[in-house]
């Protein structure tokens, strides 16, 4: 089917907002005040939800008449009810399940036809994460013939696996619409990445009106060039239906070619090769917009998480947008693809226990049927910390039900579920009373077994401690680190590390994100101090909201053994001599900086991450001493002495002789606006976007880490600013607008392209300090 965006001039209402024509992607939520006393609160980091209305007028061609048309929602947010002409075409509550709305029925030719989208957000809480609301996702208007390949008809996976010759099996559903049977031939052929064929196959097939068939195809590819985390190599699979001749409908599909494995004695294999999990857990906003998934934010976060050593994402805990499983592909990332986060037991009022029932088949069908041609999948997971790993409310049938249901779908990838601690309970599913369990009982290990046996793969959630133990207890399966805890990340690491049937290792998490707010937060009032608003970011990813890298990722590059110098981390002297309150999801409160006036003679502590077997640390020239650091001494050395404005430098040593260094330095005031963008030139298509990283640095160009100026932007041309940020994670600041905050000497600024060819240029101003511009090329 024809398929082309429908994302420009949707009129957009809300009793929250101001009416007004929008573009797609939109998430109402972020252009919100957050609300103290939201009935999300803190679980949404305190973004109120609503009620939003779309509208946009589609003309429909004569020509059309006929022909299938439909609608893709690759996600809406939630409890989506689309009409055409007032007549509903579809209705879906799950938030984060692509969906299509066939329109034929109801169309009228030559003439303008009114599509309304209804989004109900305002029933909250119904997620324990920041999730956005309205059409947050692209939208397509998908026309064909009768006779067409049905949407996510087309699946290919990769058989006998080798450089020298592969095999792909290919299955293409063809339906025909009309009334008449017709006799078609599917063609498929495999493109290489320079459009040239290498495999082709056509077959004859005869379908009935009113029905589909499924033609069934081999191609062989000699010789192959694999898909890996290395080498990303994507084909293009070119799927026709001919008719008398004819080509009448076309879709392509971007493939890999590679094979993968699982099992408890050599673990994940990728094309032979075994393979450990770097992985990182995700969420599903982009940031400082919101929940809007431009393809540009999505690629962004995997280029972000490929730099600092990743090569695998969870997608925590819905299907992700197909952009960012694009960009997997493209850039080399795994993926673990996951449906839900609740059942049937609910873990918020509102969230999608409410529909689990009628819907799971539906939307586990949509996601898998959607994401199979990736070939950065390799695992799918049917839930996250489910309430009835415990086997209440059916949930070992459920459990058994839902694997065999996605490999009924999809037989080539491994399922998995993340399970977490098990609790003493009302009552004991396995006929215990919790009360009486005998010492040395195994209550978790017994209680989740008949949930975890029919998984490929068992997901565990800060379990790491029962590595070693369930290896013995369990000999033949397979172990997922699904969650661990930032603070024990090298313990989880190395266990992990040291056993071939746990594949790797998931942090929670890569990349921060909105709600859940203050998980890692680091608190000095003791156990007593609550966190409450204005917190609205979770502040425990590797990256932060901005996407810098954030000192617990530094101290990964150590874990992982990638790290190319000592990271100076300083403990914020205003702190010294405090016992802070750490979470497992907490990072020490430290940060990259020897600019601390007002602290001078003060004492403070400084440790220093590092591969290297020792570290020496210079105050000013003048040596501090020397101090282990390396695997033995968990890759850190720390050292206390007192504040004095100058060059803090740390020099590593490898066999007594110096190996690497790294330096802080005290920054002057500020004298300028320094506009970075990570990308100077733009394609002239709407949605394609240029982050800008904005600093305050002195007249040396060191960073002034304690500014926190208030930065004015400007932006004209062929753009728009759509987005202003900061790390600070209890700012009230909105990001939307033209004002921010420095925080820690430094902003974000997003700009869009708009579809036209130009330039856009990004000013930025804050009160005495010159103003600073920067230009982004369009086309």
């Amino acid at each position: 089917m024809i398929k082309q965006d429908l994302n420009r001039q949707w009129t957009f209402k809300s009793s929250q907002l101001p009416s007004g024509i929008v573009d797609l992607p939109h998430d109402f939520s972020i252009l919100q005040k957050r609300d103290p006393d939201t009935p999300a609160g803190i679980g949404n980091g305190y973004f109120p939800g609503g009620v939003g209305e779309y509208q946009k007028i589609l003309f429909v061609p004569e020509e059309w008449r006929g022909k299938k048309v439909m609608l893709e929602f690759e996600g809406v947010y939630m409890n989506a009810t689309v009409r055409i002409n007032s007549h509903i075409v579809a209705q879906q509550p799950y938030g984060y399940t692509t969906f299509h709305c066939d329109l034929s029925p109801y169309l009228m030719y030559g003439k303008d036809n009114t599509i309304d989208v209804h989004v109900n957000n305002s029933a909250i809480p119904n997620t324990r994460w920041y999730s956005g609301s309205g059409i947050y996702r692209p939208v397509w208007l998908m026309v064909g013939e009768q006779v067409h390949i049905k949407p996510w008809g087309v699946f290919a996976a990769a058989q006998e696996v080798s450089a020298e010759s592969s095999t792909t099996a290919v299955r293409t559903e063809v339906e025909n619409s009309g009334e008449a049977a017709a006799a078609a031939i599917v063609r498929s052929t495999l493109l290489d990445a320079a459009g040239s064929a290498v495999a082709s196959h056509e077959v004859e097939v005869q379908i009935p009106g009113k029905s589909a068939i499924e033609a069934s195809q081999t191609l062989v590819v000699e010789p192959a060039r694999l898909w890996s985390v290395e080498d990303p190599y994507l084909y293009t699979l070119k799927s026709e239906v001919l008719l008398e001749g004819k080509v009448v409908d076309l879709a392509e599909t971007s493939i890999g070619i590679r094979s993968i494995s699982f099992d408890a004695r050599q673990g994940f294999r990728l094309n032979g090769v075994p393979t450990k999990l770097k992985g990182g857990n995700v969420h599903h906003d982009t940031g400082l917009l919101g929940a809007a998934a431009y393809g540009r934010a999505e690629e962004r976060k995997i280029e972000l998480l490929k730099a600092i050593g990743y090569n695998a994402v969870r997608c925590a805990h819905n299907p992700p947008s197909p952009s960012f499983l694009d960009a997997c592909d493209r850039l080399g990332m795994l993926v673990m693809d996951e449906a839900f986060d609740v059942w049937r037991e609910s873990k918020v009022t509102n969230d999608y226990h409410l529909h689990f029932a009628d819907w799971w088949e539906r939307d586990l069908a949509a996601m898998v049927l959607r994401d199979r041609n990736h070939p950065s999948i390799i695992l799918w997971s049917t839930g996250n910390e489910i309430g009835e790993r415990d086997g209440r409310s059916d949930g070992y049938a459920y459990a058994r039900k839902l694997a065999d249901y996605v490999r009924s779908l999809d037989d080539t990838r491994a399922v998995t579920n993340g399970i977490c601690w098990v609790a003493s309970l009302r009552f004991s599913p396995i006929g215990i009373d919790p009360s009486a369990i005998p010492e040395g009982f195994d209550y978790w290990g017994e209680t989740t077994e008949s949930y975890a046996e029919p998984l490929d793969v068992v997901g565990y959630n800060y379990e790491q401690k029962r590595y070693k133990s369930d290896s013995v207890k369990y000999p033949d399966r397979v172990i997922c680190s699904t969650e661990n805890y930032l603070m024990d990340s090298l313990e989880y690491w190395m266990t992990a590390d040291e056993h071939p049937n746990v594949i790797g290792d998931f942090y929670w998490t890569s990349l921060d994100y909105l709600g859940e707010a203050g998980v890692g937060a680091v608190r000095y009032g003791g156990e007593k101090e609550v966190i409450r608003y204005p917190w609205h970011v979770a502040y425990c990813g590797d990256i932060d909201i901005c996407g810098f890298k954030r000192p617990q990722s530094y101290y990964r590059d150590c874990v992982w053994e990638i790290a190319k110098a000592p990271y100076i981390a300083v403990y914020k002297p205003e702190h010294y001599g405090k016992n802070p309150v750490l979470w497992g999801w907490s990072w020490p409160d430290v940060v990259p900086s020897w600019t601390w006036p007002g602290y001078e003679g003060k004492p403070t502590v400084v440790e220093v991450y590092s591969t290297d077997e020792e570290i020496e640390l210079f105050l000013n020239g003048t040596s501090l001493g020397r101090q282990g650091a390396g695997k033995p001494n968990k890759y850190k050395a720390a050292f206390e002495l007192h504040y004095e404005a100058g060059e803090l430098l740390a020099v590593g040593y490898r066999g007594g002789s110096e190996a690497s260094r790294a330096a802080l330095r005290t920054a002057g005031a500020p004298a300028a606006i320094r506009l970075t963008p990570d990308r100077s030139r733009l394609k002239a298509e709407f949605g394609d976007l240029s982050y800008i990283t904005v600093e305050v640095v002195d007249a040396s160009g060191n960073v002034v880490h304690d500014a926190a100026d208030d930065i004015y932007f400007t932006a004209c041309g062929a753009g728009t600013l759509i987005a202003v940020g900061n790390s600070n994670p209890v700012s009230e600041e909105m990001y939307v607008g033209h004002r921010r905050k420095a925080y820690e000497g430094r902003a974000m600024a997003v700009v869009r392209a708009d579809g036209e060819s130009g330039e856009i240029v990004l000013t930025a101003m804050a009160e005495g300090i010159p103003a600073s511009t920067v230009a982004i090329a369009v086309g």
